[in-house]
């Protein structure tokens, strides 16, 4: 009981000193009705406008800033061909039609009252890493990978609202359209649909932002990002495949045969060391330093993360940060002990399929030097002498 006497005495001492000699912070701002970040806090992502028209191009998520494995829905990538259209989801419909016992619209009202799926994926355009290949990826995480983000998304599993149309037995592919200015449409196989296809109205707790398609996106976990038809309003159930413009002219891949492959919808196994990496610096010399990363792969979970610190000769098992979630960004850890001399590090992933993310020189060997999409090589940065990072 002394003891006891003691210890609370010496805790209320404590208490009163750190009453008497805390200086009480300035007030930065009243409370406001949506949250703000704190102003010193600047990432941002890079936009890049690749059009004179307005909303076409990209913006890339600042990979190399970021913890864990959500993004933020303000720095979640974006992709648009035509501009971001204003739609009012009260007005806002799905129409169901083509190989169907009995199309159907559904209001937003209509898909809440369904039952509803929250689940982690990641979204990456197929076009994510072509820098890469092409020796053009600038120097930052950012840069090369940028056109990747994972979020927690939240709506209907689209073999619900199908099921509320009745398929008919020839239905084999689904025509997903989008209700922007160039009403963008992809072809997705039936059996995505019936599998783990969402039709999603949240993201990161609260509404899609109009970027990310409000009120309303298609979710295909694992697929290239321009198969996620975004401000979605039309599945027309099909026999064969539409043959559009973005899966014809645009999202195919070019062989060295001459001859295009397409419909290679899954993100193969993939990483990328995110701290240190290029623009950064490893301040203090020589010494401990924790390399970071994330992993990811469209066929499922990842199952193993390896690191080299010296350009490829021997390899180190990361640790996988749990929970690691199929087809979702997975965070992984390994430390380091630096000599302070100039060092290549990498890393590379193998998924639960048992697929080992490949080379640059491998994918060349594979597919030639007619590269279009589904880059996943494996990425290198240069830890120099005075600790700066740079992109090999």
């Amino acid at each position: 009981m002394a003891d006891r006497r003691a210890f609370l005495g010496l805790a209320a001492a404590l208490a009163a000193c750190t009453k008497s000699t805390k200086v009480p912070s300035a007030v930065e701002q009243s409370m406001t009705p949506y949250g703000e970040r704190a102003a010193t806090e600047t990432i941002a992502r890079a936009v890049g406008e690749s059009t004179a028209s307005l909303g076409v191009g990209s913006s890339r998520t600042p990979l190399q800033h970021l913890h864990g494995v959500i993004t933020p829905s303000s720095l979640h990538f974006e992709r648009h061909h035509a501009g971001v259209p204003k739609i009012d989801p009260a007005k806002h419909t799905l129409l169901v039609h083509g190989l169907v016992e009995q199309p159907i619209e559904f209001s937003m009202d209509d898909l809440k009252r369904l039952p509803a799926a929250t689940r982690v994926h990641f979204v990456e355009c197929s076009g994510n890493g072509r820098g890469e290949f092409m020796g053009t990826a600038g120097a930052t995480a950012q840069d090369s990978h940028g056109l990747l983000s994972c979020a927690e998304w939240t709506g209907v599993p689209l073999k619900h609202v199908l099921a509320q149309a009745g398929l008919k037995p020839e239905a084999k592919w689904v025509i997903a359209e989008g209700a922007d200015a160039c009403r963008m449409a992809r072809s997705i196989p039936m059996e995505k649909c019936l599998d783990d296809a969402l039709v999603v109205y949240a993201q990161n707790g609260e509404a899609l932002r109009p970027g990310q398609g409000y009120p309303l996106r298609l979710l295909l976990p694992g697929f290239e990002g321009n198969t996620n038809v975004k401000w979605l309003d039309r599945l027309h159930v099909t026999e064969a495949p539409a043959q559009s413009n973005q899966e014809t002219a645009h999202y195919t891949d070019l062989m060295p045969d001459g001859k295009a492959r397409q419909f290679t919808f899954l993100q193969d196994a993939n990483s990328v060391i995110t701290r240190p990496s290029g623009g950064q610096k490893v301040s203090g010399g020589a010494g401990f330093v924790e390399i970071s990363g994330i992993a990811w792969s469209g066929s499922g979970k990842v199952k193993r993360v390896e690191v080299s610190m010296d350009g490829g000769k021997t390899w180190d098992d990361a640790v996988l940060e749990e929970p690691v979630l199929p087809k979702a960004l997975t965070r992984f850890r390994i430390p380091w002990v630096w000599d302070g001399k100039e060092t290549v590090i990498q890393s590379r992933c193998t998924d639960e399929t048992g697929y080992l993310q490949p080379t640059r020189d491998e994918i060349v060997e594979a597919r030639g030097m007619a590269f279009n999409y589904h880059y996943h090589g494996v990425k290198a940065w240069v830890v120099k002498a005075d600790g700066s990072v740079t992109n090999v």
